[in-house]
């Protein structure tokens, strides 16, 4: 048996080659998985389920497919994709799943997060982070005509680029404590994410801490056996 982990493909129609490289790992390998989980930023932006773009209507085929080989898919909102609802995960064959949740991987518990919520070092994205959570405001940007959504995106992406460009690496990766805590607090010994863009095993004593990779520039996967972990980028 084998279970996949994926993060931050950032899908959109914008990056075909990308797409592609997703479609080529459905038909390769997730197809012969037992289960495939989508740890967050699996699309670029999602302005709602009733404003599908082409890439989200060839995602969906494709998701529909493994989910009728037999595949169990699973997918965790990341800060890009966190408006992603029932109705198109239904559609896809996949179960929405909270953040964080652990789950019995081959006789071990192992916590699942995209990762974003323990950049704590992060103040003003944290802040952001808040509000675009907020169920009334989530409720709010739905009730917009898809027009209005587009245009909010595209402005709020400028200032995500900018802010990017402003802030350090170490201030937007993981705050260590935090890792930590969450750990402690959920009583495991792995933990997966993704949303850095740094494929790493970090391991300290007993436990470790796998970080998933982007798909920018490779198709980077976790492959997870009773035999344990392999972090994959081809």
């Amino acid at each position: 048996m084998t279970t996949y982990f994926i993060s931050d493909l950032h899908l959109c129609d914008q990056q075909p080659d990308i797409t592609r490289s997703f479609i080529t790992f459905c038909r390769n390998q997730a197809c012969h998985a037992q289960a495939l989980y989508i740890l967050g930023d699996f699309f670029e932006y999602w302005l709602g389920d009733d404003a599908l773009d082409n890439t989200a209507k060839v995602v969906q085929k494709e998701l529909s497919e493994l989910s009728e080989l037999g595949v169990a898919l699973y997918f965790m909102a990341g800060n890009r994709d966190f408006l992603l609802g029932e109705a198109y995960a239904s559609s896809c064959g996949m179960q929405i799943i909270n953040e964080p949740t652990t789950i019995d991987l081959y006789g071990e518990t192992v916590l699942l997060v995209h990762g974003d919520a323990q950049c704590t070092d992060d103040q003003p994205y944290q802040q952001a982070r808040a509000m675009f959570r907020d169920p009334k405001w989530q409720q709010q940007f739905l009730s917009m005509d898809i027009a209005q959504r587009i245009d909010f995106a595209q402005k709020a992406r400028q200032q995500s680029q900018q802010h990017t460009k402003n802030t350090t690496a170490e201030i937007m990766d993981v705050n260590p404590r935090a890792i930590a805590a969450l750990v402690a607090e959920h009583g495991v010994k792995t933990i997966i994410h993704g949303h850095t863009h740094r494929p790493a095993v970090h391991q300290e004593s007993d436990k470790q801490r796998i970080v998933l990779g982007d798909w920018h520039h490779q198709s980077s996967y976790l492959l997870a056996n009773e035999q344990g972990f392999r972090l994959i980028s081809s």
